[in-house]
């Protein structure tokens, strides 16, 4: 009988090529890849900890969460320049506060993108491709109707970025799980003061 190897030792796996668009644990929209892997011959391979194909497919996933903070941005930054209304003031002044900390935010998750050894997107072309939240009306709405679009986007973006917190705590990324997490806290609570602009 053969002896069965010891289950003490990590079985070593080989480095697998670039998953394709679908492939893995991250769903994708409309099969569109965006997070290309970076990277040059002078530059030692990453190791930090976390596989190639892990690091793509939080890549991928960052990269979504990416286009849609952008789009929240954009749409909220458009609210502020155009909201007319008995509220003009306090909405102005709101949508200014939320629109800077949405700017801050595409920074800290195009940074983490790079730091796991890929591109970040950084076009209306690549975004359009992936993004959940719609794009900003072309026509400015009521000022009430600007305050439903953005409680509706912060949860889209909340619940586009609960879904990689999973893939990234499977592949021990504590700093993106940590990173996903805090702007969830972020989306979540300014959804709720928004929403508490519409109750009776």
């Amino acid at each position: 009988m053969a002896k069965e190897p010891s289950k003490s030792l990590k079985k070593i796996k080989p480095i697998p090529p670039m998953p394709s668009s679908g492939e893995g644990k991250v769903p994708t929209k409309g099969d569109a890849q965006v997070a290309q892997e970076s990277g040059s011959r002078n530059a030692p391979i990453i190791n930090i900890g976390i596989e190639r194909q892990d690091r793509a497919a939080i890549a991928e996933g960052l990269s979504r969460v990416l286009a849609d903070t952008y789009t929240l941005y954009l749409t909220t930054h458009n609210f502020h320049w155009n909201v007319t209304g008995p509220h003009f003031n306090s909405l102005h002044a709101m949508f200014m506060d939320q629109y800077t900390e949405l700017w801050g935010a595409t920074d800290v998750i195009a940074e983490r993108i790079r730091a796991l050894g890929h591109y970040a997107p950084g076009s209306y072309a690549e975004f359009s491709k992936i993004a959940t939240v719609p794009d900003v009306p072309q026509t400015p709405p009521k000022a009430m109707e600007m305050v439903r679009i953005l409680v509706k986007g912060h949860e889209t973006v909340s619940r586009i970025s609960r879904e990689f917190i999973p893939v990234a705590e499977e592949a021990s990324d504590a700093p993106t799980a940590d990173m996903l997490t805090a702007r969830c806290t972020v989306h979540d609570q300014t959804a709720w003061m928004l929403r508490s602009l519409l109750e009776d």
